[in-house]
């Protein structure tokens, strides 16, 4: 992959138009940020553009483009670390109006770009009229650099585009993955083992170990010839994991938390009923893990390995800990997991957190995203 163009090098931004792309889709609860992390490591660049008196355009998204899906409550967090005028409305005259007035170092945010239909459809036309807004543009949105919409890959063809400090920080740290220490501890959690298969047979043959969680491990449990209940599983999968089920790489979890009419219980995974529902690994699985822990040098691991969204976070948990206190080198992504690893109090206690989720799986498995694809790419 070509050198990324850094706007950390960049020395003539005063008075510059800057079109900072950022990853502001963060959970709220009742009105306000319930969960700042990718808010957070979005400042620095902002940070960087102020101090070189750049007049700096904030572009982002948040829900699924809902009307009632707005940054308000972002822009409300953000006052609280340097004034920001938040425009309300996605297209509008007075958008125009206001960015011509910014001062060096203003700071605007615009309406979510997901109310524009023509953002996920990548159209020229709505690429167009952001890169009106601007002079300079800057990608900062590693989370959202898989999707080729019109705020990220559009908008290149347009402007001067660079990578900001958190993209290019994303990219770095992701990478030791390429040219791992040994011995390498490879961990996949979450749902959709369709959309985690290039990842699994790549890094089955670059890890020393792969062990899969979450509804990603109901589907190996199933074709290993265990009864999976009511557990979620991916049908379509099932034939072309076969292959997989018995990598001598392959570490799957040994017991599990299921959820039943009786409520939830410890079980191996030779004892799930069919009126049971898998929620969540067990201790057995975790203890099993320690010695591999202990001796990994890099530790990657993307999604949890439990039924979150119904509370079921004690796994990932255990985990957690067991890595935060390891020597190991450790890259740690998706949403959920960085949500508990926040509200756990350990974002310092690892090598890296990174802010992407799916992002994080396409990079890992292509080496590259369409984001940057857009940034590299001869103009």
């Amino acid at each position: 992959m070509k050198a990324l163009p850094l706007i950390s090098e960049q020395e003539d931004l005063a008075g510059k138009r800057v079109l900072l792309r950022v990853d502001l889709n963060v959970p709220l609860e009742a009105g306000e940020v319930r969960d700042a992390y990718r808010i957070e490591q979005s400042i620095p660049t902002i940070d960087l553009l102020r101090n070189k008196g750049a007049r700096v355009v904030l572009l982002a998204h948040i829900g699924k483009g809902k009307p009632e899906d707005t940054l308000g409550p972002v822009a409300k967090w953000l006052n609280k670390k340097f004034p920001l005028t938040f425009l309300d409305r996605l297209t509008s005259p007075e958008n125009v109006r206001v960015i011509n007035a910014m001062h060096d170092g203003d700071v605007v945010l615009l309406e979510n770009l997901r109310h524009d239909p023509g953002e996920e459809k990548n159209d020229p036309s709505f690429a167009s009229y952001l890169a009106s807004l601007g002079d300079i543009y800057v990608n900062d949105a590693f989370g959202v650099s898989h999707r080729a919409h019109a705020s990220v890959v559009g908008i290149t063809a347009l402007l001067p585009s660079y990578a900001g400090l958190l993209l290019a920080e994303e990219v770095k740290q992701l990478a030791a993955a390429f040219t791992p220490g040994h011995p390498f501890l490879f961990i996949l959690g979450g749902a959709k083992i369709s959309t985690k298969m290039p990842l699994l047979k790549k890094f089955l043959n670059v890890a020393d170990h792969v062990f899969v969680g979450g509804v990603a491990a109901n589907d190996f449990l199933k074709v290993c010839g265990h009864e999976v209940g009511r557990s979620v599983i991916d049908l379509a999968e099932l034939d072309g994991i076969k292959s997989y089920s018995a990598h001598e790489r392959l570490i799957l979890p040994s017991d599990v938390v299921v959820k039943n009419e009786a409520g939830a219980e410890v079980r191996g995974v030779d004892g799930v009923a069919e009126g049971d529902m898998i929620v969540d690994v067990g201790t057995k699985t975790i203890q099993g893990l320690e010695e591999i822990v202990a001796r990994a040098a890099l530790i990657v691991w993307n999604g949890p390995l439990g039924y979150y969204e119904a509370g079921y976070t004690e796994g990932t948990r255990e985990l957690l800990s067991l890595i935060a206190n390891s020597r190991a080198t450790s890259i740690i992504g998706g949403g959920d997991t960085v949500a508990l690893i926040n509200e756990m109090g350990f974002s310092d206690r690892f090598s890296f957190v990174s802010t992407g989720g799916g992002a994080m799986l396409d990079y890992l498995a292509n080496e590259t995203l369409p984001g940057i694809d857009a940034l590299t790419k001869p103009k």
